[in-house]
């Protein structure tokens, strides 16, 4: 049928007239060049103002719409213009057309739901455009100013695509705008305060974006507003007090803001109010009595606050709301009956309502769960799971969510998942057969589809082991918890099965969509911002996320929640929220015999006692000949518990690995699988079970470096998340083997990456260089020969501006001598960098490898300098060093000895070795655990 529709709209267009009308040459022209631009194949065989059939495609709908729209009332109709181009959802792969500017009188532009790429022509801005949309794109850069210049714009829709930077001031001169949507981007900055001039807005949306500052007070000039979005988009609150203005607004969403506790917003004046959201917010204090009064309210979600008070006992409202979230509130009381009668989706679990002494959780479609029961005051889940009896006590736990019960064969035998395929509900607790239960809430607020579809399938077979696992998932619009219960009390390996499956891996707007969300165990975040199609690599490709989790009180918490962020419509509206395939919980202890039977203390203590007996008995008998006098090596020193110790004081959320897995992965570390060797040892790639290609660091046994640095390694690594910084997946501590385990990069290290073939060259803009910069941190004068190649795009060694030029580091200081230093800035980067910031970097590398170590900064004080927060020292000159060009040859030997030796003692991290590590003084240590104690801290010091 789409291809059918294309066929028939391929047949639109003409040079020539029809009867009387008469469509001008260059507006013809003009059709000819914005398709080539698009990269639509258009075929010029009717004329597109004569209003023949087939000229406007199939009927529009909005996956498909492809019609040109004449206006032929000119020269008393006999001369057409185009005022209208739409073409939707066509998978359109190239930029947009500058050349709309010679279609005069075109009013509207909509290219929703293709491919294309580049930025918005800032020609634009000579129109005079009515309508822009461009939903669904991948589109990318800054809105240029020059938009503010079309006055008669009204609608302005950029939802969903890859724009940056800043909001121009200038389109505050957009005085006759209606609709601007921004959401679904990469915006920063704050609002500029010139929006508080467009008076006559209806419609504003800067959802899912990173914009700073308060939500602005001039929203409250936005007198004619209708719809406002403010989720997960980065501003602070409180919200301000003057949005009582709005009396308009039937739409209001505000939800994941920073800021302090603040009261209720008054809203008493919004008559017209059909969906209130006011979403962790941090609000405090009694629901006011007004919202129970809202005749057209439909909508109503205060979760995650601090509200507190009672509802109302009675509710008299004609037209009862529709959906009532009010989870993890202080609210209390008992539970009106008008709540259990009216059939609307409702949801007070986390809450102090007092469940009576059934102490039921879920009542129709109301969701009461994690409030205490009235005979006891016990809050929490507990009083939810007292009716459900424990088999026995549990050491395990594995779900196929949103699927059946399937059975994966394993190294160490099968598994069972337990089923997980009812179908939910937009309030909603379950309470399995088995050791396990889940409560979700919330509802697609924009759901293109009949039904909400609280699980997603996936009919392709996919091509990664375990397939069957990834073929469904569990959907939630808002928050989904899943609790293990029975556990025996202990640590456990928590795994997560994620894979995008809603998603398409092509060339097509289907491509576009990104699925952003938060997870916590134990109620601790572990993962924030989760985006699984970047993790895994792409979509359809499964991704599992190791986490070891404490259960104390026979109970696992793990919950999933949707803060504002990603897209929302795409491929289709109502595609967002977590998703997740399947879960599993393994013990890290041994579990008891079957059937719960314990061990008597007195066998406990004969069985320690014979175990020492042996202990002492072998260790005397390798005294006796000699085998524990000689001096260990670093192989024979037990060092696991140190190294494990260690790990655990840095809290990381790195995954473990066995070395089973890890010579699988690379055939028993085969020669074949080799990709290189640095200073820690040989790195190999490596294939795990689940198709995750992985680069794996071995120590080596000739490497000068030990316990501690393999430590600090993973300390650091796991620290910085950044798309162009290699991710480490884990370590593997086992036997006499110290293992890292990275994800693959096939530019095989950061050196070929800068310095290779021009087609294999990483392109890193100066943010990156910059932030590359602050992270790597192993010893200072290593880390000032990073930040000279890195911020100069040239290798140490090979770059020779002169024949008797030994290396970069010489080049360096003649700069500095001649006071252009400037010079050394990798010239691929034009003028587009901070000048400020990369003399600041520059001048702290060559303080880095200053000839004396007793002149060189410490760690600390690098990065002080590098952020700005302390001044930079003065520069020492070396005083062996001139810029005479003359001496360069002596300079370059100066240099090349104090290079060697620092080498030759620390273990220099060159780029060519894919390792980052930290000093191990501890004056020098950057803290590895950045947590917001740390930056409290550092916030009252400075």
């Amino acid at each position: 049928m789409l291809m059918h529709g294309l066929l028939l709209a391929f047949s639109c267009f003409a040079a020539f007239g029809f009867g009387a009308t008469l469509l001008p040459d260059e507006e013809v022209d003009a059709l000819r060049q914005i398709a080539r631009t698009l990269g639509k194949n258009w075929n010029f065989s009717a004329n597109p103002c004569s209003g023949e059939s087939g000229c406007v495609g199939p009927t529009p709908t909005l996956e498909f719409v492809n019609p040109v729209t004449c206006n032929c009332s000119y020269q008393n109709n006999t001369v057409c213009h185009i005022v209208s181009i739409v073409l939707t959802g066509q998978n359109l792969q190239g930029v947009l057309p500058p050349e709309l500017v010679s279609l005069p009188h075109l009013q509207e532009i909509d290219l929703r739901r293709n491919y294309l790429n580049g930025t918005i022509p800032k020609e634009w801005g000579s129109m005079q455009l009515v309508k822009i949309s461009l939903l669904g794109n991948r589109l990318s850069g800054p809105i240029p100013k020059e938009i503010g210049n079309i006055s008669t714009l009204k609608e302005l829709r950029l939802i969903a695509n890859q724009f940056s930077g800043s909001l121009p001031p200038e389109l505050g001169n957009l005085v006759n705008i209606e609709q601007l949507l921004v959401s679904s981007n990469e915006f920063s900055g704050e609002l500029p305060t010139s929006l508080g001039n467009l008076k006559s807005l209806k419609d504003f949306r800067i959802s899912g974006n990173r914009f700073n500052g308060k939500i602005p007070d001039f929203i409250q000039n936005w007198t004619q507003l209708k719809e406002l979005q403010i989720q997960g988009c980065g501003l602070q609150g409180p919200i301000p007090s003057g949005i009582s203005l709005l009396k308009n607004l039937t739409e209001l969403r505000i939800s994941d803001i920073n800021g302090m506790a603040s009261a209720f917003p008054p809203l008493s004046n919004m008559k017209e109010m059909n969906r209130l959201i006011l979403r962790n917010c941090n609000l405090t204090g009694p629901i006011p009595e007004y919202i129970w009064a809202m005749a057209k309210l439909r909508t109503l979600d205060l979760s995650f606050n601090k509200l507190v008070g009672q509802l109302p006992p009675t509710f008299n409202k004609p037209n009862i709301t529709t959906f009532i979230y009010l989870t993890s509130n202080l609210l209390s009381g008992t539970v009106p009956d008008w709540l259990l009668k009216n059939g609307a989706y409702i949801d007070l679990s986390y809450n102090n309502f007092t469940l009576g002494s059934s102490g039921q959780c879920q009542r129709g479609s109301l969701n009461l769960f994690g409030n205490p029961p009235a005979a006891n005051n016990i809050s929490g889940a507990v009083p939810c799971f007292k009716k459900f009896q424990c088999p026995k006590s549990l050491s395990s736990l594995h779900i196929n969510c949103g699927g059946e019960k399937v059975t994966i064969n394993g190294v160490h035998g099968s598994t069972t998942f337990s089923e997980d395929h009812d179908l939910g509900g937009a309030s909603k607790f379950f309470l399995s057969t088995e050791n396990w239960a889940f409560s979700s809430t919330g509802d697609f607020l924009i759901n293109s589809r009949e039904t909400d579809d609280y699980t997603a399938s996936n009919i392709s077979r996919l091509s990664m082991p375990d397939f069957i696992l990834y073929t469904t998932a569990r959907l939630s619009p808002l928050s989904l918890t899943y609790y293990g219960l029975c556990l025996l009390n202990g640590n456990y390996t928590v795994k997560l099965h994620f894979a995008e499956i809603m998603f398409t891996d092509d060339k097509t707007y289907s491509s576009l969509g990104k699925r952003m969300f938060d997870v916590y165990i134990q109620g601790k975040l572990v993962l924030k911002d989760f985006n699984i199609e970047d993790e895994a690599g792409g979509t359809h490709r499964a991704v599992v996320k190791n986490f070891t989790a404490i259960v104390a009180t026979n109970t696992l918490e793990i919950r999933f929640y949707w803060a504002g962020k990603g897209t929302q419509t795409i491929p289709s509206r109502g595609t967002y929220g977590p998703l997740i395939s399947a879960i599993s919980v393994d013990p890290d202890f041994i579990p008891p015999t079957e059937g719960g039977k314990r061990i008597s203390a007195g066998v406990v203590i004969g069985i320690v006692a014979s175990a020492f007996c042996v202990i002492f008995f072998i260790l005397g008998i390798l005294f006796w000949k000699g085998r524990l006098s000689k001096k260990p090596t670093l192989y024979e020193v037990s060092y696991p518990n140190f190294l494990l110790t260690d790990l655990r004081y840095l809290d990381l959320q790195t995954g473990s690995f066995t070395l089973r897995q890890i010579k699988a992965a690379t055939n028993n570390f085969d020669a074949a699988n080799k990709i290189g060797e640095g200073g820690f040892g040989p790195v190999y790639k490596g294939l795990l079970s689940d198709g995750t290609i992985i680069a794996v660091k071995q120590l080596s046994s000739k490497s000068k470096q030990g316990n501690r640095e393999f430590v600090n390694e993973i300390g650091i690594i796991s620290a910085l998340q950044h798309p162009n910084l290699v991710k480490l997946y884990g370590c593997c501590i086992e036997g006499n083997q110290l293992l890292l385990v990275y994800q693959y990069m096939e530019n095989n290290s950061l050196a070929r990456a800068l310095f290779g073939p021009e087609e294999q060259q990483l392109k890193l803009d100066w943010p990156t260089r910059h932030r590359i910069c602050i992270g790597i941190a192993r010893d200072v004068y290593s880390f000032g020969i990073v930040a000279l190649e890195i911020v100069s795009g040239k290798s140490i060694t090979n770059y020779r501006p002169k024949p008797d030029c030994i290396y970069l580091l010489d080049w360096a200081y003649v700069l500095q001598e001649r006071g252009s230093l400037i010079e050394l800035v990798d010239p691929s980067l034009g003028s587009d960098f901070n000048k400020a910031e990369a003399m600041r970097m520059l001048t702290v590398a060559l303080l880095c490898t200053n000839a004396s170590w007793t002149l060189r900064p410490t760690m600390s004080a690098v990065v002080g300098m590098l952020e700005d927060q302390t001044v930079v020292k003065n520069l020492i000159s070396d005083p062996n060093i001139s810029s005479d060009d003359l001496n360069l040859k002596a300079m370059g030997n100066h240099h090349h000895q104090i290079h060697s030796q620092e080498q030759s003692q620390s273990q220099s991290i060159s780029v060519d070795e894919p390792q980052i590590g930290l000093s191990t003084y501890a004056s020098d240590l950057y803290p590895i655990i950045m947590d917001s104690d740390y930056w409290n801290a550092r916030g009252k010091n400075n």
